[in-house]
């Protein structure tokens, strides 16, 4: 039978104690912290990689945190609840959550991965976030998923954080849509490397013309890196 090694062990007793989550089941919390590549080079362990839990945990974070806001802004209307729950699950946001629990010391990586700064990644974290709340869910119920999440939140958006982490491919859209009305598109224009360590390249256009393209380990992560570069070039047009 697979048993997790006592520095894994402790590692992870750590987490536990830092987001003040205990789990009846320490597998499904290794499972969390488990990225494919780290799989993919330990074929001979009976390791399972995060994806299927982070599917499930972004499920259950658009609920929590859509159900949080339907109820403490009771007189916003359904864009302005769209835009904000953007804010909040997006890439950037939901590595910065992981980030304040330093889930990137727990994580499990294949060791290309690891050199390549691979705990610091923000696909990587936002990802590993996904998955731990969706072991939570799977481990101690909605409740207690409900609980860890919009203590996040409450915590992200009491500050700054909030605007300094918003979803560039909303702040792109908003400031195009002000000043002409009219909506960007991104498209995929490379994608290189295995399925276990892909590159891709995104490009955002308006009206036919390329704005900017972005690099990532994600589609969503090169998608935001050209949407960043496009909003910070318009951004200084219309401030000039």
């Amino acid at each position: 039978m697979f048993q997790l090694s006592k520095e894994r062990r402790r590692l992870l007793k750590e987490l536990e104690a830092r987001t003040g989550v205990y789990f009846a089941d320490e597998k499904l919390l290794n499972m969390a912290l488990t990225h494919p590549t780290y799989v993919f080079e330990h074929r001979d362990v009976p390791h399972q990689h995060n994806q299927r839990l982070e599917f499930l945990g972004d499920a259950v974070l658009g609920m929590v945190v859509a159900e949080y806001l339907y109820k403490t802004h009771p007189k916003q209307p359904e864009g302005y609840l769209t835009k904000l729950r953007a804010s909040l699950v997006c890439e950037t946001a939901l590595a910065t959550y992981a980030k304040s629990h330093k889930i990137g010391g727990a994580l499990l990586l294949g060791k290309g991965e690891e050199m390549s700064g691979g705990r610091e990644r923000t696909s990587i974290l936002a990802d590993a976030y996904e998955a731990f709340v969706g072991a939570i869910y799977l481990d101690s119920g909605l409740v207690k998923a409900r609980e860890f999440v919009i203590r996040d939140i409450k915590r992200f958006m009491s500050g700054e954080e909030l605007w300094r982490h918003r979803d560039y491919k909303t702040l792109l859209q908003e400031l195009v849509q002000k000043h002409y009305e009219a909506n960007v598109t991104y498209s995929i224009l490379q994608a290189t490397g295995p399925d276990h360590d892909k590159r891709f390249v995104a490009g955002v256009f308006f009206k036919g013309r390329m704005l900017a393209d972005g690099k990532g380990k994600s589609k969503k992560e090169a998608e935001q890196e050209a949407a960043r570069v496009a909003f910070e070039q318009f951004s200084r047009k219309f401030m000039s």
